[in-house]
Parts: structure tokens; C-alpha cells; sequence
């Protein structure tokens, strides 16, 4: 594994969200002016941008992983110790018990590094057996300790939909973006998930994998991609999976050092600009998500949230959960919000146009 520390961990300004907020805005460093993304917004008649409504609790369990990702949004890794306690997650499961979501989407770091990550799942399955629940797994977790050996079965029991991230098909590319070792550990793990039934037809198991480029560039159409993973991995190493999810890179945290450091944050943003399409704009998943912090705090998406963007609410934390008034707030949108409304746009669920 990649033994680099996180941002935060090297003291680095990018580990810092109100540096991050600067750099976006910072017109000598994109060497001219670009449009402001509200501006984009305000020209079809969707600012200020409002939800839709709230059917997806996405919810960052903790930053902590047992990886670090060149390109990882949240900045996580083992050094990251922000963790979500029971007490947090019982403010969430209070709510599940008050308004009916579709979807409750774990995320992290590694979200089952967090001690109370399987009490969490059964407690929110004894309110709602039927809310689907996503569980962002790195792959690489189910083989770094005897005690996650078993994930695989604890998905299935609690029926579960699993989505891994696995930056390409082969051993280089992956390794490259996070760290040796990652590709071979990805395999086994999704040879296991396999065995148990996962991305297997007619199983019922869910298993989506997630594409984001390696490099300063927009990923390719998701349709072509999905075709290619599935036909090399299954003649490869025997895999099944469902659905394939590509993800525009958002500049933020560790990829906004990555292209700054490697000279691609002018050209790289101007990408993002030029690609913006206002069909994705009306269907970014802020408009129907709502995020939730490892400490409670609420945020329109993920990406927000690793910006310290609370929502523009009176009721900022799970605590406070007020439906009505969350449902009818303008959602905060600044210049990295272009990354979800590029090409076909992108959300946690892939493509949105």
C-alpha cells in the first residue's frame, strides 16, 4: 500500500477547505477570469438552485482508511481519526424513524473501519427493512484485516448494494492512483463478493464499480466503458459485476494538489467549463441528496461537505433535522460544482444526462 500521508497529516494549505475555496477562485492561478458556475445557473433559470426533494441520506461515516488515494476527495487515510459516533448515528436513525428516504449511502474513508458500522446497518434495517442501503467499499478493506474477512456475508445477510472503485482494469493504472498492491488485493476481493453471489445474474446482489480518470482529463461515455471493464475483467479473472458508475474527478483536496502540482489546474478547469452542459445541471444530485458529516453536520452533497459548506439552513445538524425548511434551501454551489455538470454530467451514481 501507498504509505503517503494525507493532506492534513503534511500540514499541506490544501488540507485546509477555506485555502481550497481560494484556489478555485483565483484568477492569476487559471491565468483569466472564468465564468462564475451561479452565473451558468442563473442563464436557464436555476439559481438559486433549490432540491427537488430528499430521498438520498448520504452519510460519511469517517475519514479514516486504510488507504490513501492520489486523487481522493475526502483527503483520507489511516492518519485521518474523525469517526462518527453511535450517538451521531442514532440522531440519523431518529430520523429514518420520522420521514421515509429511498436510499441511505455510507460512505468515507473506509466506512467499515468505523466501530459501530454493523450495529449501524442492523438498527437502520430494524426501522426500514426495505430502504436500500449503498455501502461504498474500497475492496482492499475485506483483505487488510481476519476481522472484515466476513463483509461479503454481512453484506448479503443485510441485502445490501455494494459500490467499489477500481480506477481501471489493469494492475498499473490502479496501482498508480492508489497505491501497490491495490489492484491484485481489488481482484480477490471482488472474487469474493462473487462468490457470495454478487454482480452474479439473477442474484438479487448488487455489485457497481466506479471509473474516474487517472489523469487531467473527463472520463469516456459510461456505456463504452461499462462494455470494456466487463469483457476484460471477466475474461481476466473470472468477474461479474452490474453497473459501471463514471465519476468526473471534482477539484478539490487531493486532486486539486495533483493538478497543481503536475501543471493542470488552468487546462483542467477550463475542460470542465467548456464541457458544461445545462441538461446535467438541472439533474446534479444535490437536488435530491442530502450529506451528512461524520460529526452530524449537514451539507448539500459530499463535496461540500469537504469543503465546510454547511447548508444555507437554519437546522445545520442531524440533531436539528427540520424536513420542510432543509427541502426549500437554496443548495451552495462555487466553482468546483462545474465537475458535476461536465459532458454528461456526474454523480455518485455515474452519468445524470
Amino acid at each position: 500500500m501507498n504509505p503517503v500521508k494525507s493532506l492534513k497529516a503534511q500540514k499541506s494549505q490544501l488540507g485546509e477547505s477555506a485555502f481550497q475555496l481560494k484556489v478555485l477562485n483565483d484568477e492569476e492561478l487559471l491565468g483569466r477570469q472564468l465564468p462564475l458556475f451561479k452565473e451558468k445557473l442563473n442563464a436557464i433559470g436555476l439559481y438559486p438552485l433549490k432540491p427537488t426533494k430528499i430521498d438520498i441520506f448520504q452519510i460519511n461515516v469517517g475519514k479514516m482508511c486504510n488507504q490513501v488515494c492520489k486523487h481522493c476527495h475526502v483527503d483520507a487515510g489511516p492518519d485521518r481519526k474523525e469517526i462518527m459516533t453511535q450517538e451521531t448515528m442514532q440522531h440519523c436513525i431518529d430520523v429514518f424513524k420520522k420521514h421515509k428516504f429511498s436510499t441511505l449511502d455510507l460512505t468515507g474513508g473506509a466506512p467499515e473501519m468505523n466501530p459501530n458500522f454493523r450495529w449501524f446497518i442492523e438498527e437502520v434495517r430494524k426501522v426500514d427493512a426495505e430502504i436500500k442501503i449503498i455501502v461504498r467499499c474500497n475492496l482492499t478493506i475485506i483483505l487488510a484485516n481476519k476481522k472484515y474477512h466476513d463483509l461479503p456475508e454481512f453484506f448479503k445477510k443485510h441485502n445490501i448494494e455494494v459500490v467499489s472503485s477500481l480506477p481501471f482494469y489493469t494492475a498499473t493504472r490502479t496501482d498508480s492512483q492508489r497505491g501497490d498492491g491495490v489492484f491484485e488485493d481489488s481482484i480477490k476481493a471482488l472474487q469474493m463478493l462473487n462468490a457470495v453471489g454478487y454482480g452474479i445474474e439473477g442474484s438479487g446482489l448488487t455489485l457497481n464499480l466506479v471509473y474516474n480518470p487517472a489523469g487531467a482529463f473527463l472520463p469516456a461515455g459510461q456505456a463504452g466503458l461499462e462494455k470494456e471493464f466487463k469483457r476484460v475483467l471477466r475474461s481476466k479473472h473470472n468477474i461479474e459485476f452490474n453497473s459501471l458508475f463514471c465519476i468526473t474527478n471534482i477539484p478539490i483536496s487531493r486532486y486539486l494538489d495533483y493538478l497543481i502540482v503536475s501543471g493542470n489546474y488552468a487546462a483542467y478547469m477550463e475542460k470542465l467549463v467548456a464541457a458544461y452542459n445545462p441538461v446535467a445541471a438541472e439533474s446534479v444530485m444535490c437536488r435530491n441528496t442530502l450529506s451528512i458529516s461524520w460529526d452530524g453536520y449537514l451539507y448539500d452533497c459530499d463535496f461540500n461537505q469537504m469543503l465546510e459548506l454547511k447548508v444555507a439552513a437554519k437546522a445545520k445538524h442531524i440533531s436539528e433535522f427540520d424536513y420542510e425548511e432543509l427541502v426549500n434551501r437554496p443548495i451552495i454551489v462555487n466553482q468546483h460544482c462545474y465537475g458535476c455538470t461536465a459532458g454528461a454530467g456526474s454523480s455518485c451514481g455515474g452519468e445524470v444526462a
